[in-house]
């Protein structure tokens, strides 16, 4: 008897005529799947006058869609073991269904509703509008969610990039049902979804369910391309009586598609990815400065930052600031080799262990799908982390701090403030 074919690493990537795409990646003695169908525009197509529909748009699809009121939604899944949610990004805004094995129709079914045939009341959208509102207001009230939009603000200011998610309570109450569903047919074009299943799925039933319900979906009004994002020099500092001072630092980094992408996320890795990181070991564990600390890579598809976040009292913001600045210094001039194989290591099994679950499965192959138009192996991934050498994390710490280009947020005491000019000054 032959051994059985092994699983292909990639699966095949269809694409419907109307330009919707499909990925089927079956799972192997799963009992569960995970439907994904993710549309490739966000916040980021909006402007000043739209910030937030999108967000909003996605809360307003849930209050009734096709024959099914805002509890039938819910209970049609719920009642078969599953669950669905969705998000709202820059870039993408996804449509998440979990299920047992048998549940894809179901998912599809309701999926499909939502994108194409939701009922968008006035009466829903006017409570809506208190829902968002709330949601507004609680960010505000949450020092470190404040923290980040202060800094998002800053480092792209005057740009979608620059604005929260959640838009102000003034640009969401402009939205009407009828401009609701303009926007709608502008992100959920069929050329930029991307319907994705992973777990206990078969690819014909994906196919045809893929077919039935999203074939006929037509393109609508053209969508003009985003302004392209330039990371501004700034400073957002808020005064607030609070235990413990927020820290958000950036540095201008670039996007996914860039060379260095795989670098970029190595040296954010070093720099405060993990306890053993240089920024947990000297802020914390050496000077006692912070309660928490880390290091992020935020990349766009064309644009990015490097970005830290600390927490720590007020007295020692400052200080902290230019731990942190001498720690991105030190490490643009040398990475040590037992760092640079700790780091590849730690990219590498997040990629592995996403993989075991379905539902990260399908939103990776659905966002490189819409970065890239392909999918990636895990070899190919891991392969790409391991070619990274020294001199490219040198070359990235050049870029990052080429042009003394640096952006930054402080919440907290008055003391706290001037933690955002040290920063900037330990860099010089």
């Amino acid at each position: 008897m032959s051994a059985p074919s092994p699983e292909p690493e990639v699966p095949k990537l269809h694409r419907l005529p109307n330009g919707v795409r499909v990925i089927c990646d079956p799972v192997p003695g799963l009992h569960t799947l995970a439907l994904s169908v993710v549309a490739g525009r966000g916040a980021l197509w909006e402007d000043e006058a739209t910030s937030g529909w999108s967000h909003l748009l996605e809360h307003m699809v849930f209050k009734g869609a096709g024959d099914r009121s805002a509890r039938d939604i819910v209970e049609a899944v719920e009642s078969e073991g599953g669950h669905i949610n969705a998000a709202t990004g820059y870039e993408r805004t996804s449509f998440q269904v979990r299920a047992l094995k048998g549940g894809l129709p179901l998912g599809m079914a309701v999926i499909a509703d939502l994108l194409l045939r939701p009922t968008m009341s006035a009466a829903d959208l006017k409570r809506e509008k208190s829902v968002v509102g709330q949601e507004i207001a609680e960010a505000a009230d949450t020092p470190d969610d404040l923290v980040f939009e202060l800094a998002q603000a800053a480092a792209w200011a005057g740009h979608p990039l620059g604005r929260p998610i959640l838009g102000t309570v003034e640009s969401v109450e402009t939205a009407t049902p009828e401009g609701l569903h303009a926007w709608r047919a502008r992100i959920y074009a069929p050329d930029r979804l991307v319907v994705c299943a992973a777990g206990a799925v078969e690819e014909g039933e994906l196919l045809d369910l893929a077919r039935e319900a999203l074939g006929g979906l037509t393109a609508g009004a053209a969508s003009s391309e985003p302004p392209h994002a330039q990371f501004t020099t700034g400073a957002a500092r808020a005064q607030k009586s609070l235990e413990q001072a927020h820290l958000v630092l950036l540095l201008p980094a670039f996007g996914a598609r860039d060379p260095d992408y795989f670098a970029l996320r190595i040296f954010a890795e070093t720099l405060g990815g993990g306890m053993s990181s240089r920024l947990f070991q000297e802020a914390r564990e050496k000077r006692g400065l912070v309660y928490a600390i880390d290091a992020y890579a935020d990349t766009y598809a064309n644009v990015g930052a490097l970005g830290i976040y600390a927490g720590c009292a007020a007295k020692d913001a400052a200080e902290t600031a230019k731990v942190a600045a001498g720690q991105v210094a030190s490490l643009s001039h040398r990475i040590e080799p037992a760092e640079l194989a700790r780091a590849k290591a730690q990219l590498k099994s997040a990629t592995f262990m996403s993989r075991e679950q379905p539902l990260s499965r399908a939103e990776g192959a659905a966002g490189q799908t819409l970065m890239f138009d392909r999918l990636f192996s895990p070899s190919e991934i891991a392969a790409a982390i391991d070619a990274v050498t020294p001199d490219d994390i040198a070359r990235v710490g050049a870029r990052l701090l080429d042009g003394g280009k640096a952006a930054s947020a402080v919440l907290g005491p008055k003391s706290s403030l001037k933690a955002a000019d040290a920063f900037v000054a330990a860099l010089k």
